[in-house]
């Protein structure tokens, strides 16, 4: 087993993490001279009136700072992960599309913008956003030429795989929208959206490492790890640029069809948890406030404010104390998430070996 690891693995590992360097390199290299146009063009954000003062004071930052990460990525896997390795094309191509469409919303918020415009309305971001996870669904569906044949399956931990068919499309709709926008609610706080990006990457990378018939995705995963990994450099407090919807819906995206194409989809909700929690917030303040607006005429927030990041620190949490912990809850669940992986594997062994010792017993 150690030895075929070793032949079959090693290679695209060592690639991998070699690739995760370069990106790693590159973003930081071009970092410094990307804040300066962001600067001189004056794409810097504003932030909305109803936000903490802390993040107040950050308003006239420069944003849309993922393109830091989105070229460095762009480039390497071009050059390095893409011949002979077509499928992943199709996480590059939702990436970029995510991208405009964040770059978008991005620019009808900046300084220099009407303050009544805060961005796409719900309306149109949810209609754009979905019309290309609707088309990523069925690539991810449909059989060759017209997709990569994922078909319906799901691996679940200490079971292993079903075939769920075609409820497989709305499903996967629903998580590359709700990755992508579970992001974009925790790209709030200085280095809090790259940092749980990062770890949520680099357990990918690992869990399709384990699964041995991705090395595409692990590349990629770790391409990713090493750009994001940079742009922290950047973003940490007090941040020097933002990544913007650009970065976030873009990356969000893209770690939603990782999962998908990876056949470990389930797996999401634990490595991504902080996303999740993040999400989960807005949505229980929104609807709870909603609710009993209607219901009593006197409407109740669960929480101070929207997503929980912001709730804690007007609990009196210091930005760093939220960031930190946040980070360590995202540490947590991303090695339980890929200690489910490894059940996986156990179930296949599991029932392979219940197949044969019925078919000697027929026998």
């Amino acid at each position: 087993m150690q030895e075929t690891f070793r032949i079959l693995l090693v290679p695209d590992l060592a690639r991998s993490l070699l690739l995760a360097a370069t990106a790693f390199v590159i973003t930081v290299a071009m970092g410094g001279w990307w804040i300066r146009r962001l600067r001189a063009w004056r794409i810097l954000k504003r932030e909305r009136g109803d936000v903490p003062a802390g993040q107040q004071r950050k308003s006239g930052t420069p944003t849309m700072g993922g393109i830091l990460i989105l070229v460095p990525v762009l480039l390497l896997t071009v050059a390095f992960n893409l011949i002979d390795r077509w499928s992943i094309l199709l996480p590059l191509m939702v990436m970029m599309l995510f991208a405009v469409l964040g770059a978008l919303d991005d620019r009808l918020s900046l300084v220099d913008t009407p303050p009544t415009t805060h961005g796409l309305s719900e309306g149109h971001k949810f209609l754009l956003t979905g019309a290309v996870a609707f088309i990523a669904a069925l690539a991810l569906y449909l059989p060759p030429p017209f997709g990569l044949n994922n078909r319906g399956l799901v691996f679940i931990p200490f079971f292993g795989s079903f075939d769920i068919g075609w409820w497989f499309i709305p499903l996967a709709m629903f998580i590359i929208l709700g990755s992508s926008h579970a992001v974009n609610f925790t790209d709030g706080l200085d280095g809090l959206a790259g940092w749980n990006l990062m770890l949520a990457f680099a357990s990918y990378g690992i869990i399709a490492a384990l699964d041995g018939r991705f090395t595409n995705l692990m590349a990629f995963s770790f391409t990713l790890v090493g750009a994001c990994a940079a742009f922290l450099w950047f973003n940490a407090q007090p941040a020097q640029v933002f990544m913007g919807d650009l970065g976030a819906l873009s990356l969000g995206a893209v770690l939603g069809v990782i999962a998908l194409q990876s056949q470990q989809w389930l797996l999401l909700g634990v490595v991504g948890f902080v996303f999740v929690v993040e999400a989960l917030s807005v949505m229980a303040q929104r609807y709870y406030y909603k609710w009993t607006r209607i219901r009593t005429g006197t409407p109740v927030r669960i929480l101070r404010r929207a997503p929980l990041h912001h709730h804690f620190q007007l609990l009196g949490w210091s930005d760093s104390q939220v960031l930190t912990r946040f980070v360590l809850v995202g540490l947590v669940a991303s090695l339980i998430g890929i200690s489910l992986a490894l059940t996986i594997d156990q179930a296949r062994d599991g029932a392979f070996a219940a197949l044969l010792a019925r078919l000697l017993a027929r026998g």
